[in-house]
């Protein structure tokens, strides 16, 4: 998934992003926690899925609808899921499911274009056609929707992709929402219509083109006890909006979903050297492992940068590594690492 932001002014919340799909965080200023993620399965799932159709959805996003060849039943899924889909290039991507999850004959993504990207949206847009075969694994959900007695929902452009099916079930289930949704303009927003189309809640629709930027208080006016947050943007977004929980109620849990690679904290330089190359690249103290490699092999595989999905695991050969994923065990830490966010003490060769 992609954000759909221009820097602007006040909090900016318009940032760059990438086209891959997130990790999921539970954040609380108390011991109060309504839920915390479950594990989630970064293998198996796996099967080939036919595009019944591709349609527009707003500026520069489509979506895509995926079901059986067979049209045998689809596993099932809930707000928050997600899938890993492989195209044909061999880029793996990660997109939330954004349809009905009662729909068992059917998966719904949506991706937005981004042109500076790493070329997944590129490829779904210019290169994928109604009856192509693809490969996916999943669903897997990194982004649980909890029971609560309310929710608020704050979504960021393409963002409203895991959001939307969680207002959905809010407002089937006779439960009271609030959604405030974000971005460009109307027009680069998807899924308006739907989300008009819904009871039982309030929604507020916040174009920058109308409103200006969204200051904190735009986000979160309100946050009743036992209410479930769930943030869904860029990193400005999701910043702003747990700022302003915390000034609102420091006991509220907050449900974030990040799609940019998150800063790189406390980190210091050091030398990787690539074994089957034998050339060395120097990693900076404030950029990913993952980014120092691409500008020696750029066709290295990724996909989340967020140390999730697996997909930049590599092989250590020698040195030793600051472990910063949430995913590998510890007997798959003793000779991997996951480049995107893990770091090194001292200097490391890996089997690139």
């Amino acid at each position: 998934m992609s954000a759909d932001y221009r820097p602007g002014a006040g909090i900016r919340l318009l940032a760059s992003a990438v086209d891959a799909y997130k990790l999921v965080f539970v954040e609380t200023a108390a011991a109060r926690v309504l839920s915390r993620p479950r594990p989630v399965r970064r293998a198996g799932y796996e099967r080939t899925v036919v595009i019944d159709r591709i349609e527009p959805e707003a500026e520069g996003v489509v979506s895509l609808t995926l079901r059986d060849p067979a049209w045998a039943p689809l596993p099932s899924w809930r707000p928050g899921a997600h899938l890993d889909l492989f195209l044909p290039s061999g880029r793996q991507r990660q997109y939330s499911l954004d349809g009905d999850p009662a729909d068992r004959a059917r998966y719904r993504i949506s991706v937005r274009r981004i042109d500076n990207g790493g070329g997944g949206s590129r490829e779904v847009h210019d290169a994928l056609r109604v009856g192509d075969r693809l490969r996916i694994r999943g669903p897997r959900n990194a982004f649980p929707f909890i029971r609560a007695e309310s929710y608020v929902f704050v979504a960021g452009g393409i963002g409203i992709t895991p959001i939307l099916p969680m207002v959905v079930e809010a407002a089937r289930s006779g439960v009271p929402w609030r959604l405030v949704y974000v971005g460009r303009s109307r027009a680069s927003m998807p899924f308006l219509t739907t989300l008009d189309g819904l009871r039982g809640g309030e929604l507020v629709i916040r174009p920058d083109d109308e409103h200006g930027p969204a200051e904190p208080a735009d986000l979160l006016q309100r946050a009743p006890a036992n209410t479930a947050v769930y943030v869904c943007g860029p990193p400005d977004l999701m910043d702003a909006a747990a700022r302003r929980l915390r000034a609102i109620d420091p006991s509220a849990a907050l449900y974030t979903e990040r799609f940019s690679p998150p800063p790189v904290r406390d980190g210091t330089e050091f030398d990787i050297r690539l074994h089957r190359t034998g050339r060395t690249v120097r990693v900076g103290a404030r950029e990913s492992a993952l980014a120092a490699i691409r500008r020696e092999l750029p066709g290295v595989a990724y996909s989340c940068q967020q140390g999730f999905c697996g997909t930049c695991r590599t092989r250590v050969v020698d040195g030793a590594v600051e472990h910063r994923d949430r995913s590998l065990s510890e007997d798959e830490r003793a000779d991997s690492m996951l480049t995107c966010v893990s770091r090194a003490r001292g200097d490391l060769t890996l089997d690139l």
